[in-house]
């Protein structure tokens, strides 16, 4: 069960790595295209400031390649391995898996990336709670 406290829990759902009480974005939902990346200043229950400096998210890039691979390999498995299709077929799906699953792995790459330098702090999330 993933419940908040776990590092697991700000990254699948993309909360404040601190206190795990708000989004990171300014939309959540990934597939709005127009705002998949938008990412607040501060998070408005603990103060934490996501983008500690210029560019920081560049670095989300290195997760992103890892993520794509993951998952064009899982996708290479399960079409030619499991559904037996031809290796031109597993291709195209590798493809169309990659596109319509670009965005959610921005943010999980951007989730994970901010993860590695931030720490879940029990202490501000109980404050936010009594405000």
């Amino acid at each position: 069960m993933i419940r908040k406290g776990m590092k697991l829990y700000s990254i699948l759902f993309g909360a404040c790595p601190k206190c795990h009480q708000e989004s990171m974005y300014v939309e959540k939902n990934p597939y709005k295209l127009s705002s998949t990346i938008k990412i607040n200043d501060n998070c408005s229950h603990c103060g934490t400031k996501y983008r500690m400096e210029p560019s920081f998210f560049y670095g989300s890039m290195y997760v992103s390649y890892g993520l794509g691979v993951a998952f064009a390999v899982t996708t290479f498995v399960i079409c030619y391995d499991i559904f037996e299709l031809s290796p031109m077929s597993s291709f195209i799906a590798i493809i169309i898996t990659l596109i319509v699953l670009f965005p959610v792995m921005m943010r999980l790459s951007r989730n994970i990336w901010i993860n590695l330098f931030m720490k879940y702090d029990k202490s501000l999330a109980q404050k936010s709670k009594a405000k």
